[in-house]
């Protein structure tokens, strides 16, 4: 079993090595993946999506710890989520839902123990984590669980017809699974009607398409060139079929 980390602190800042530490004292030996600390900033929705897409192409049982959590400190709640084999342990404001709504089987418990000390405001570090670390030892941590019959914050199941994530070539995810799309569809975004092409190659240079990437999801990308900047794409912004 291995832990995947899932953040928007940035892989650049001091954050994400505070993480490990706690992971690496409380789970020696344990692998931690460094899924993605470039989720997109303070967007839930944008990043419970990404995150579905990420987690169900992974094989084997992981310990998810997400941390997308601009109400940290609040009276937002805070979950362990058991989803088909894999558990995820965060805040409870719809990070973990679309996985959740997507599953075959879950189970949830609201995280109600704080340890002495915790910062109000890195309950990824102080809370977080040592949940992970203690699942990811076989070590269920009751006393600091309790069991409750859904979610508090559930964004629902459907695809998102909006761009959710933007990588550093430019290219840019979409939150629409593609594998049942039909390819003779246009995808319109900012006013552009896009064509499917199979693969980047399959176009010349220049040319904005769509494709299904390898995360089964609809991406917008430009061969040889940054889709974000040939066609102003933003986080957030609507796409709709034509």
């Amino acid at each position: 079993m291995a832990i995947c980390l899932f953040t928007d602190f940035g892989a650049g800042d001091l954050y994400v090595g505070q993480v490990e530490a706690v992971l690496d004292r409380l789970a020696p030996g344990v692998r931690v993946i460094h899924l993605l600390h470039e989720a997109p900033a303070y967007d839930i929705k944008a990043a419970a999506h990404l995150l579905a897409a990420l987690a169900t192409g992974l094989d084997g049982k992981h310990v998810f710890v997400g941390v997308v959590d601009p109400g940290v400190g609040t009276e937002r709640g805070a979950v362990v989520v058991r989803v088909d084999r894999h558990w995820y342990v965060g805040p409870d404001n719809g990070l973990f839902s679309v996985v959740a709504a997507r599953a075959a089987a879950r189970s949830v418990w609201r995280i109600t123990g704080t340890p002495a000390g915790a910062s109000r405001s890195f309950h990824g570090r102080d809370v977080f984590a040592p949940i992970g670390a203690a699942l990811a030892r076989n070590d269920f941590p009751s006393t600091s669980l309790t069991p409750v019959d859904e979610l508090g914050v559930r964004l629902g199941g459907d695809d998102l017809a909006a761009i959710i994530y933007v990588d550093h070539y430019g290219n840019a995810w979409t939150g629409l699974r593609a594998n049942a799309l039909p390819r003779d569809r246009k995808l319109v975004v900012t006013g552009r009607a896009l064509p499917y092409v199979g693969v980047f190659g399959e176009t010349p240079p220049g040319t904005a398409f769509w494709y299904a990437n390898s995360s089964a999801l609809v991406e917008v990308a430009v061969n040889q060139g940054s889709a974000a900047q040939a066609l102003g794409l933003e986080i957030g912004m609507p796409v709709a079929w034509r």
